[in-house]
């Protein structure tokens, strides 16, 4: 279900269901001549409408400003937008504040761009990590009180944590592809794998008549294929599906 397309009983029985609620998040950046801008948030999207064919699944409308930067390339006449990291983390925690009074405790941001050091993480996912702890550590804080961890009250949290109910499992920021899918198939831009990624997901945004090889970053692109692009696919859907069903 798209988020912005539910009738609010329908927004009440997702709740009452836990059902999952998804974010693709990503930037818009240069992808050298033969890819659109906006690959890194498309990915995450249209895996995203995918998976909602088969599994319970409310999609939220997909966040493209992320920390793009202008290492690839400058923004002038070249399309990148890049939103500082800060911004984005007062974005982020009023993001997590209003679906957690909505009463979401099932949500998950996948994350595409600069993910190949995801446990280090990078300006974009680690803005939307602190606001995800942030933001539960106040809900949680606001419900019950400063001292609520040291509270008797509190006597089970391990017990809860080692169940899966702990608090902080309410939000998850995870990789578009977990680190065994990217040791398969290897994290580049606009080279093989990204373009054989669009072609899978996206191929109206892929356009190799455009291509000219002039970027040292996207000269594998000219190896990019479906096949490829479709056994990374399976692979990706596979993981994203595992870790939103519980």
């Amino acid at each position: 279900m798209r988020y912005e397309l539910m009738f609010p009983d329908q927004i009440r029985d997702a709740i009452d269901r836990n059902t999952p609620v998804a974010l693709a998040l990503g930037v818009v950046e240069y992808h050298s001549e033969h890819l659109t801008p906006g690959v890194d948030t498309l990915l995450p999207q249209r895996a995203l409408e995918l998976l909602e064919r088969e599994m319970p699944l409310v999609i939220m409308p997909p966040f493209f400003y992320g920390a793009g930067t202008y290492a690839v390339a400058a923004p002038e006449r070249n399309g990148g937008i890049h939103v500082d990291s800060n911004v984005l983390l007062a974005f982020a925690r009023q993001f997590f504040y209003n679906l957690l009074r909505i009463g979401f405790r099932n949500i998950y941001v996948f994350v595409h761009h600069q993910s190949e050091n995801f446990s280090n993480g990078m300006p974009t996912d680690l803005s939307f990590k602190l606001a995800a702890r942030q933001e539960i550590f106040a809900y949680i804080e606001r419900q019950r009180g400063d001292g609520w961890w040291g509270d008797n009250a509190s006597a089970d949290y391990y017990e809860a944590h080692a169940t899966g109910e702990d608090p902080f499992n309410w939000i998850h920021i995870l990789p578009f592809m977990s680190a065994e899918v990217q040791a398969e198939f290897p994290i580049d831009h606009a080279g093989i794998q990204e373009t054989s990624l669009m072609m899978a997901f996206c191929p109206e945004g892929v356009d190799m008549g455009r291509f000219n090889g002039t970027k040292w970053y996207s000269q594998t692109a000219v190896d990019a294929n479906l096949d490829y692009g479709n056994r990374a696919k399976e692979l990706i859907l596979r993981d994203m599906r595992k870790a939103m069903t519980k």
